[in-house]
């Protein structure tokens, strides 16, 4: 099979890549080894309660700043739905409770009041930073990663705003510590800097560059964050709309291992099933390491670069505690995104970031009770570990980040519904991310910005896209790359890139808080309403029990994959999956007939509630849908 673009790798940057060449005409697959596409943004669900995976506060949906979802979802024409926070989050620091809002001033006051002899201070840099964002990110807004913007924009830019880029440009080399160190004085305020950067950028003031803190501080009051209404699933589910819609492949629970070279140029890839796929172009959407140290066999890579590769200093692992709490447990004036500072001085795994999206959006579960997500370094020798240690590991942390929420929020050891942990391995083993850092490589002086992996590699027909990539962390970063991968493809092939255009229809419809499950899907009509609230039920189990003694044909019946796409409106991809089945098994069934009660009574959540998702009429409905559609 060949394709004018294959994507390796279904995670955000992957998926808007593939979104904008599919939207654009193009052949597209995208290749992605877990059974749902997003990486780390999606969601799993237990016993009817929907967790995020990671990724849970989300930015780049304002209407101006650095709003790179904003900007492709208006691209692709998609509507999509969020839930704006009422705070990017509150930081807990030295028994103070810190509120990042919209209103900088605000801001800026509460903080000197925090650190009073700095109080000047505070408004001078706030000011100088906020006139340098306003100039180089607002006015002219530009949706490409820096090695591939266009010379002709920057001095347009340049010439617009020379003391702001002047400034700006600047700050490429310098570390955040030195940026500060132009304002403050106090020590302490430092300490407090130092967990912005560390929680969000994953590097200290001495580590993250200038460049990168001063967009960011800003930023984190302009722009706002976000929460997809329903949940994450519907951020990946909606560009993976886009691409099947668009005649794109999604071929999901497949690996590639191996990039194909013919004449030391890529051509292709071999995947875990042993499959070998042909692309003109490829983009990778995954680790630096992964790409240089396992994809491309050393005939083809120079000893350099895998050296090159391999010295990338990675972000610190981490550990994520999902749990379902009583609802009491969680006082009213919390906020969706909380972060923790247990100490102050110095980096360590007391340091713990908290989403709770159910206090903004109810549909995620029961309304008497709040789901948790806690993430935070651990520093344990997790692949020494052999299996009956690993356990008691996982174990052991899942107490600790307890202890630490159970300072927060006095009684929530004993509020606990449901705990799970997933460790560093199990990030690494779900979302390649190797070593369980989950943003990759560090984004640090030595190896930030221009230092790292390239939009283009040393191979005209290979792009990159990810968090190893020049944009680095983050949701808006990571898919800003797939932008300007995307980009360097269309243009490559001499066709019209995705740029800012002010006309555009704009498609993100932003909800008011709470999300409920009467707001969810308002705007569609109600006889597809009716089928996505079905399909929603569906917990897209790892190991459907619906296909459990089944007969063969309906084992083969990717019951989950069609319900996770019914649920966020994917009608067509739906179809193509069904469809896809019926033809593979033309011989033994016919798709009009399929019997499918037996898979309604194998479903979990029958053998859980009595109540199962109803697989039967779903699939009825669709076909229906379809046809009439035709």
């Amino acid at each position: 099979m060949e394709y004018d673009a294959i994507i390796i790798g279904g995670g955000l940057s992957g998926l808007t890549a593939g979104s904008l060449l599919a939207k654009s005409g193009m052949k597209v697959a995208v290749i992605e080894k877990s059974y749902n596409p997003g990486g780390s943004c999606g969601i799993f669900k237990r016993n009817g309660v929907t967790f995020d995976i990671g990724a849970a506060m989300l930015f780049g949906f304002g209407e101006a700043g650095f709003n790179a979802h904003r900007f492709v979802f208006n691209c692709l024409e998609e509507p999509i739905e969020v839930v704006k926070h009422e705070l990017l989050y509150c930081i807990h620091f030295k028994g103070q409770v810190i509120r990042f809002g919209d209103r900088i001033d605000d801001f800026v006051a509460e903080l000197g009041a925090v650190f009073p002899s700095e109080q000047d201070n505070i408004k001078r840099f706030y000011r100088d930073l906020e006139k340098m964002y306003r100039d180089v990110m607002v006015d002219n807004p530009n949706y490409t990663t820096p090695d591939e913007t266009e010379a002709r924009g920057a001095l347009k830019s340049l010439i617009k705003h020379p003391l702001s880029y002047a400034r700006f440009l600047g700050y490429l080399n310098k570390s955040a510590r030195s940026l500060l160190e132009g304002y403050f004085a106090d020590p302490e305020i430092f300490k407090f800097f130092d967990k912005i950067t560390s929680t969000y950028c994953y590097a200290t003031l001495e580590e993250a560059p200038a460049v990168l803190a001063a967009v960011m501080f800003i930023d984190n009051h302009r722009g706002g964050s976000y929460y997809p209404a329903g949940s994450t699933l519907f951020l990946p589910g909606k560009l993976e709309k886009v691409i099947e819609e668009h005649g794109g492949t999604m071929i999901l629970e497949k690996e590639v291992i191996k990039i194909i070279f013919e004449n030391h140029r890529p051509v292709g890839v071999v995947l875990s099933s042993g499959e070998t796929l042909y692309g003109r172009d490829l983009i990778y959407s995954g680790t630096v390491w992964n790409l240089y140290g396992k994809l491309i066999d050393r005939p083809n890579l120079s000893l350099e670069r895998a050296r090159w590769a391999a010295r990338q200093v990675p972000t610190y692992p981490s550990v994520v505690l999902y749990a379902e709490v009583d609802k009491v447990v969680i006082p009213l004036d919390t906020q969706p995104v909380e972060m923790l500072v247990g100490n102050p001085d110095r980096l360590d795994e007391s340091e713990v970031t908290v989403y709770i999206s159910s206090l903004d959006d109810k549909t995620l579960c029961d309304p008497d009770s709040h789901v948790v997500l806690a993430i935070g370094p651990s520093f344990k020798d997790w692949e020494a570990a052999n299996e009956g240690d690993y356990q008691e590991c996982k174990e052991q942390e899942k107490v600790r980040l307890m202890g630490v929420l159970e300072e927060r929020f006095p009684g929530f050891k004993k509020s606990i519904r449901f705990a799970e942990l997933a460790s560093p391995r199990t990030i690494a083993y779900y979302t390649n991310k190797n070593g369980g850092a989950v943003v990759g490589p560090k984004q640090m002086l030595g190896q930030h910005m221009f230092m790292r992996l390239h939009t283009r590699t040393e191979w005209d027909n290979l792009f990159c896209c990810g968090e190893s990539t020049v944009m680095g962390t983050g949701t808006p970063t990571v898919t800003t790359s797939g932008i300007a991968a995307a980009n360097a493809v269309l243009k490559k092939r001499g066709l019209l890139p995705y740029v800012y255009q002010p006309e555009r229809k704009q498609m993100v419809r932003i909800l008011k808080r709470p999300v409920t499950a009467e707001k969810l899907y308002a705007d569609v009509p109600t006889e597809i309403r009716t089928l996505m609230q079905k399909a929603a039920r569906c917990e897209y189990c790892e190991h459907p029990y619906c296909g459990l003694g089944m007969p063969a044909h309906l084992r083969n019946l990717d019951i989950r994959g069609i319900m996770r796409r019914v649920a966020v409106g994917n009608l067509v991809g739906a179809g193509k999956r069904l469809a896809a089945y019926c033809q593979e098994h033309r011989l033994q069934i016919d798709c009009e007939s399929l019997e499918l009660s037996q898979c309604e009574c194998q479903c979990i959540l029958n053998t859980r509630t009595g109540q199962p998702v109803e697989i039967q009429a779903v699939i009825d409905q669709l076909q229906a849908l379809l046809r009439q559609n035709q």
